[in-house]
């Protein structure tokens, strides 16, 4: 029997979604991307569940939008890269990416719609959008200033270059680097301590910090919704583009293999 390409775990007060592609290093499907948005809004309608935790089947935490689906008229991809401004439908409990590898491009953007971020010492992080030749949706301009400033971010998506784990956590990007087999057992610890405050006072804080995030950034996930339309209207080349991406897997091998001690987007 196939596994199911999203896992969903209940424990007591915390849900744990893991992206289950290790094969395709947990490229986003359509399929998964309605897998995930499901097991949201189950979190979301279960009033025992007060935190949820998202990670991948290693080795990768998310290798971006499955391009070779991408390339297919009837992808719900097609469409669904182009809106909404976020991958699922937002909840109102805290969410807490564990970031066990890779997170690069649409992976990037699944970490960027959480609300904390952990990593392993294995992750690493990338937007490869310009290298690839397609634009974010997903709110990665809104979001990636706001958690890394105005020009590591710029850099990160004009550049396309690597982010090992120890540079995101001086960044800003991440909240702290732990051990990979700690990685886990800490998030849940993380969750535990959320779990055993006040329900009520978590969310409400929690759409605080969100409504407060909205006037930051006004009118900021309309304007990069138009531009991901306009650049597809403009006739992306999905060939093309698929070329792209193994150019962009490659470089991302050689950036590993080669380690930056000085650049701000140097790799592990």
């Amino acid at each position: 029997m196939t596994e199911p390409v999203v896992l969903l775990d209940v424990d007591g007060p915390v849900a744990t979604i893991t992206l289950n592609r290790p094969a395709a290093r947990n490229a986003i499907s359509g399929e998964l991307l309605t897998r995930l948005g499901g097991a949201m809004a189950t979190v979301e309608a279960d009033d025992e569940v007060r935190v949820a935790i998202l990670t991948g089947a290693d080795p990768a935490f998310c290798a971006g939008v499955d391009l070779k689906e991408l390339n297919q008229e009837t992808s719900v991809l097609r469409d669904s890269t182009r809106g909404p401004n976020a991958p699922w439908v937002p909840v109102s409990k805290p969410v807490i990416a564990a970031v066990n590898g890779a997170a690069i491009t649409g992976g990037l953007e699944l970490v960027l719609n959480c609300d904390i971020v952990i990593c392993s010492e294995r992750a690493v992080f990338a937007d490869t959008h310009a290298r690839v030749g397609v634009l974010p949706g997903w709110g990665l301009s809104v979001l990636l200033p706001l958690a890394v400033g105005r020009s590591r971010a710029r850099q990160m998506s004009f550049t396309g270059d690597f982010l090992p784990a120890a540079q995101a956590l001086t960044a800003g990007l991440v909240s702290e680097v732990v051990r990979h087999e700690n990685l886990l057992g800490r998030a849940r610890e993380i969750a535990g301590a959320i779990a055993g405050n006040d329900r009520s006072a978590v969310r409400a804080l929690l759409a605080s910090y969100r409504r407060v995030e909205a006037e930051l950034v006004a009118g900021g996930y309309d304007a990069e919704q138009r531009a991901s339309l306009d650049w597809s209207r403009s006739g992306l080349d999905l060939a093309e583009t698929s070329r792209r991406r193994a150019a962009v897997t490659e470089r991302g091998r050689a950036q590993a293999a080669t380690p930056s001690q000085d650049k701000g987007t140097g790799a592990a």
